[in-house]
């Protein structure tokens, strides 16, 4: 029986993990064989990374692999903070009062979907979700529940390790106003009346709209897997 041949995100996903171990291990060792060992791990990772893009046919790589191999060096700390996690994204699903969702257009792609940002050092994820949605969109509102913790790459809408946290919220004041460099378009929309070019939808929509009209489900996760790497 022949091996299916892995898939560009799989490559993609093998060598951020690959890159993150290496990364955490020469933030924690102080033997200068060890870093020696992590570092051609770097250079393996960097290798994947770039079979990866040749694979998805991507304009010509900006960057060789030493390039890589470079940036990752320069982003290593030592001890715990130099232990490498994923990235956190917090989104809010901002219902109103007549079961409505706010939904922003980003200005860089024209794409719509809830507010996003990354988590600021300094506020609790439930902060961020306030804060991206009024910086966003000019609305107010207060978290009501958590509605799922979504692993990015494993979705396929991120090229890198990222978590995305989101929230339900309901809106309490303010009024419509876009961000200057952020979004170029904001408004509220019905289960029936998104715009075409919303990210995502057919995943977050059905459990973003039973959390606005009253009927919430449990938190979605990304249950464990049979084989974490061939799958």
């Amino acid at each position: 029986m022949t091996s299916q041949a892995p898939e560009p995100r799989d490559l993609a996903r093998w060598s951020s993990s690959l890159a993150a171990i290496a990364r955490t291990g020469m933030g924690f060792t102080e033997n200068l064989y060890e870093r020696e060992r992590y570092e051609e791990v770097l250079h393996i990772a960097a290798d994947i990374k770039a079979a990866a893009a040749e694979m998805e046919e991507a304009a010509e790589i900006e960057r060789e692999q030493d390039h890589f191999v470079q940036e990752w060096l320069e982003n290593i700390g030592e001890g715990v903070p130099g232990y490498v996690t994923p990235k956190i994204a917090v989104g809010a699903v901002v219902g109103n009062d007549d079961g409505e969702i706010l939904l922003v257009q980003r200005a860089d792609s024209g794409i719509w979907l809830y507010p996003t940002g990354w988590a600021d050092v300094g506020y609790s994820a439930s902060e961020v979700a306030v804060k991206e949605v009024s910086e966003e969109t000019g609305i107010e509102c207060e978290p009501v529940s958590l509605i799922s913790v979504i692993d990015g790459q494993r979705m396929g809408f991120s090229r890198f390790a990222m978590y995305m946290l989101l929230f339900h919220c309901r809106a309490t004041g303010g009024e419509l106003r876009t961000h200057p460099l952020e979004t170029s378009d904001v408004g509220w929309f019905g289960p029936t009346s998104m715009p075409e070019a919303t990210a995502g939808a057919s995943w977050w929509g059905p459990t973003a709209f039973a959390a606005i009209t009253g009927d919430p489900t449990p938190a979605r996760f990304d249950p464990p897997r049979d084989n974490v790497w061939r799958t």
